[in-house]
């Protein structure tokens, strides 16, 4: 019999498009707070079932399972398609820094691909970042470096975001600042081009003009 106060994980609903293992985790992690009982597990666990899940799971022949572990190898073994490949330090290698690409974006994509290997070597990690920079002042100076920890590569790579960042907010900077000139200098000939009563004192102008 299930508690009367017992709540029902809450969970995202498996429905067999990703790994069985990870809903099985999560599953077991929330139920280990309500020192829930054997059985009690066996009827939990198909409210976090829908779709395709659901349906195998009322495939099951009746009385077929007698513990929770049976039944989460028989989900395993069902949905084991779904799971998550293996990822290995040479997919790094994979991970390139676009044209138009800032580096900071590229640390970011790169530090994820990371967290998906188990037991990265850490120069595995420094030889697939520098692999895959794009041309440029951070390349160059980080491959002639002989940097033994993540920490130093960290380190450096924030002074060139830092670098690049900063050139980015000069060039905006000037850029916004240019346009007020302009404008500044199209009224006075707005104002020429309009005929006045006075006679102008002067017959020959010179035409205002940008550099093109």
């Amino acid at each position: 019999m299930v508690p009367k106060d017992f709540k029902a994980p809450d969970m995202p609903p498996y429905d067999g498009t990703f790994d069985p293992s990870h809903h099985l985790s999560n599953f077991r992690s929330q139920m280990y707070l309500t020192d829930a009982s054997d059985a009690t597990h066996c009827k939990a666990f198909p409210t976090t079932l829908t779709k395709t899940a659901i349906k195998w799971f009322d495939s099951l022949s009746p009385r077929s399972i007698t513990k929770f572990v049976d039944l989460a190898k028989k989900f395993l073994a069902r949905f084991s398609i779904q799971r998550d490949k293996a990822k290995h330090a040479l997919s790094l290698l994979g991970i390139k820094q676009g044209d138009q690409e800032s580096l900071r974006n590229y640390m970011e994509r790169f530090n994820k691909a990371c967290l998906d290997i188990q037991n990265l070597p850490t120069e595995a990690v420094i030889v697939g970042l520098i692999n895959g920079l794009r041309e440029g002042p951070f390349s160059q100076s980080i491959s002639k470096k002989h940097l033994a920890s993540l920490n130093e590569v960290q380190e450096q790579a924030e002074k060139y975001i830092n670098m690049e960042e900063n050139s980015r907010l000069g060039e905006t900077s000037k850029t916004s600042s240019s346009y007020p000139s302009r404008d500044k200098d199209k009224e006075p000939r707005k104002k020429e081009d309009q005929p006045t009563e006075k006679p102008s004192k002067y017959h020959n102008y010179t035409p205002f003009g940008f550099p093109s």
